[in-house]
């Protein structure tokens, strides 16, 4: 069975010292590429939040659910994949939310306009295993789109970082009833 790993949003404005940090997000970033070197993975992508303008999903006054402090902007630092994350593996990057909110990989398009679900499909890959940031929003929503999507997925959870204790649970949940394998144990920011 064909098996590709997909590294969901290890950005910087993600990461400590971003603009939407996430505690933890360094540490998995610096993780996963030998991860992705491990041999284990036929193929290996990443996606990124790539907003140019993306509406009401930024906020002056965000409610951290449907709206967000500016992220991921084109041209900025904060859109490019953390120094930490090795991307020589990576073989195509999905970009999502150009304009508009955007959280599952599965929203994204590569360089020539293909969504994830068909890229997968073009190469035989039957089995998904996602990893990156943040556990109970991209991660959650590019797993569930994975699952409905007919790929076999596990979420290696020592691989994400996550926001929130109560977030990360309930995303958690959601995930088992999908039927996506959950592996390990996210990082948790502290409450």
């Amino acid at each position: 069975m064909k098996t590709t790993l997909v590294i969901v949003d290890v950005q910087n404005d993600f990461c400590e010292g971003g603009s939407l940090a996430v505690q933890g997000g360094a540490g998995v970033a610096a993780a996963i590429g030998p991860h992705a070197a491990s041999g284990s993975y036929d193929h290996v992508v990443a996606t990124r939040d790539y907003h140019v303008d993306p509406g009401d999903h930024f906020s002056d006054h965000p409610d951290y659910a449907r709206t967000w402090p500016a992220h991921c902007v084109v041209g900025t630092e904060g859109a490019a994949f953390h120094p930490a994350l090795d991307t020589s593996r990576v073989e195509e990057v999905f970009s999502k939310g150009r304009h508009s909110a955007a959280y599952s990989g599965f929203e994204g398009h590569g360089a020539d306009g293909t969504g994830l679900a068909d890229w997968l499909r073009s190469r035989d890959v039957e089995a998904v295993d996602v990893v990156g940031i943040a556990t109970d929003h991209c991660v959650r929503a590019t797993a569930l789109d994975a699952a409905r999507e007919g790929f076999t997925v596990r979420v290696l959870l020592g691989l994400t970082a996550a926001v929130a204790r109560p977030t990360t649970d309930a995303a958690l949940a959601e995930l088992r009833t999908a039927g996506v394998e959950l592996v390990g144990t996210p990082v948790v920011a502290p409450a």
